[in-house]
């Protein structure tokens, strides 16, 4: 079965792991080599040299050529050989796949589908992560389960209240009404909290940024973009203040920035980061905040491998689906959209519009 859609952008890696030097990463089960030339630009090819297969990646860089660790054979950005040992004849079917990258937001970005479709206007937009007007940083996590798994994850963050209940997450969250919307390429799911007593993460916060110690009112925007980006603009401020009505000036505001890529069917590379608009100065903070997110997701990551496992373990059982799943049979439907696109007999494969 297919699980993934080839016809998008899939972030590849952090800008700041792509160096002058090479970078294996496997993004829908196609073996890939990054590597940073001289000009700057990230040149991504394919992770078998054409000759005997071996992996570029445990070659070398040489100046902006890779090199075969095997017998030699050099590569350009284009994936094109460009020299062959003991011959002066170079055959010309001898190449590797060159593939789309883009750089954005401070992601490497790579398009594993047809390269005849890959619109930069497709990234997603998640431009908190270098707007100054944000401070913020993250991680990349390899999570042992199907990418789609962390959408759903994403989508419903009543699992807060049980999950991260030491953190982020009370009561609260499960008993608060919320509204699930969706378009063409995207999906949203909004919950307001109004007037509670704020969790311990949220109540540092605004603490810390405006002297703040009482109620508050708190909001989660949950925005999905096919297939696998999830924004979410949270926060609390001062009860009673306007938040809701779009005064948000009494309050903390953040965005936790997710894109997950399918490495396999059953393992992805999940990026995240965590922006915020108040106390930009702050190097402190953005560690602190970095760090203490991190382990937010790592009991995220312990649910969603032992969820995986149980989905090994049954094959062909299907879930069963709540209210709260609205969102996440949302985002289901759409990366189910695009697969179908890609299929034989399926709709006509078409550029899609950028998100709305």
């Amino acid at each position: 079965m297919v699980t993934f859609p080839l016809n998008a952008w899939y972030a590849a890696a952090y800008d700041v792991e792509v160096k002058r030097e090479l970078l294996a990463r496997t993004v829908c089960n196609q073996a890939m080599v990054l590597y940073r030339q001289g000009n700057g630009q990230v040149a991504v090819l394919e992770d078998a040299c054409w000759h005997r297969l071996l992996p570029l990646s445990q070659g070398r860089l040489e100046g902006d050529e890779v090199v075969c660790g095997y017998h030699g054979l050099v590569y350009n950005a284009d994936g094109l050989c460009t020299h062959m040992p003991s011959q002066e004849t170079i055959n010309p079917s001898a190449c590797v796949r060159a593939y789309p990258v883009v750089e954005r937001h401070r992601f490497v970005w790579v398009w594993p589908g047809d390269p005849a479709l890959a619109d930069p206007a497709l990234v997603p937009d998640l431009h908190w992560n270098d707007d100054p007007a944000w401070a913020g940083d993250g991680k990349l996590i390899r999570v042992q389960c199907d990418y789609r798994l962390v959408v759903d994850n994403l989508m419903d963050l009543t699992h807060e209240t049980f999950v991260h209940s030491g953190s982020i997450g009370d009561r609260a969250v499960a008993e608060a009404p919320f509204v699930a919307t969706h378009g063409d390429r995207t999906a949203t799911v909004t919950r307001w909290m109004e007037d509670i007593v704020p969790p311990p993460f949220w109540a540092a916060q605004i603490r810390g940024a405006r002297g703040w110690e009482g109620r508050v009112d708190r909001w989660q925007i949950i925005r999905f973009e096919a297939p696998c980006t999830v924004a979410i603009d949270v926060g609390v401020a001062e009860a009673g203040t306007g938040a809701r009505q779009g005064d948000r000036s009494r309050g903390v505001n953040g965005m936790v920035l997710n894109t997950i890529t399918p490495e396999t069917e059953t393992t992805c590379h999940y990026f995240w980061a965590f922006a915020r608009n108040y106390r930009l100065g702050e190097q402190r903070l953005t560690h602190e905040l970095r760090e203490g997110v991190a382990r937010i997701f790592a009991e995220d990551e312990r649910v969603l491998e032992a969820q995986q496992r149980a989905i090994d373990a049954r094959p062909g059982q299907a879930f069963n689906n709540l209210n709260i799943d609205a969102g996440a049979m949302w985002s289901r439907r759409l990366i189910d959209g695009l697969i179908e696109r890609e299929q034989p007999g399926g709709r006509p494969v078409i550029p899609l519009r950028p998100a709305a």
